[in-house]
């Protein structure tokens, strides 16, 4: 995937749409706060990587939607709760443009057990960036887990901190099974709902 100056990027632009004529096949989907299983389940991976990179390059990212839902607990968790970005054909897109002179060619490709990507440029990036979670905390209400955290990003240009910013906010119920003794053992931080204002 090349991204040129002053060129858009659309993930359904790039991708099209889902059919099982184009070699898509069924996998897991979240419809309506349920898993279930449609044609081209599994395509927000995919998203959720390209965001995940497009954080660490100086793109502008024009429009994103975060996950409503907690689904998986953190066991194999690789990336932040929250840093992802969820699409639905053909109006829940990520897209971003390139404002610079340089142009970005992101690499991805699979191995039998992940999803990996490289991002390359076809000169120096004298900024460099660095993604990380603040405020992560479970509230539990009415027997109900929800999970919140932010994402902040760092750009440094030269070595030197030039920008810290608020990438975004998540808070979303959780799915999977758990408990106050569970989290409390994974050093997470409870809260109950009537004590925090959190949530206005």
């Amino acid at each position: 995937l090349i991204i040129k100056p002053e060129e858009k990027f659309s993930f359904w632009g790039a991708i099209g749409k889902p059919l099982a004529s184009r070699n898509f096949v069924d996998g897991m989907l979240l419809s309506n706060g349920k898993v279930c299983e449609g044609m081209g389940g599994g395509l927000c991976q995919l998203s959720n990587l390209i965001y995940w990179m497009l954080l660490h390059t100086p793109l502008e990212i024009t429009e994103r939607h975060h996950h409503s839902l907690d689904v998986f607990s953190d066991s194999h968790r690789t990336l932040p709760f929250g840093s992802g970005a969820t699409i639905l054909w053909n109006f829940v897109d990520l897209q971003a443009v390139n404002p610079t002179k340089t142009t970005f060619q992101f690499k991805i490709w699979l191995t039998e057990k992940h999803l990996k990507g490289k991002i390359f440029a076809n000169k120096r990036v004298k900024k460099k960036f660095h993604i990380f979670e603040k405020n992560h905390f479970f509230i539990e209400k009415n027997n109900h887990f929800f999970r919140s955290n932010e994402i902040w990003r760092e750009t440094r240009k030269n070595g030197e901190l030039v920008k810290k910013e608020k990438i975004t906010g998540n808070f979303a119920p959780v799915l999977y099974q758990t408990s106050t003794r569970k989290l409390k053992a994974g050093e997470n931080l409870v809260i109950e709902l009537g004590q925090t204002n959190l949530l206005k």
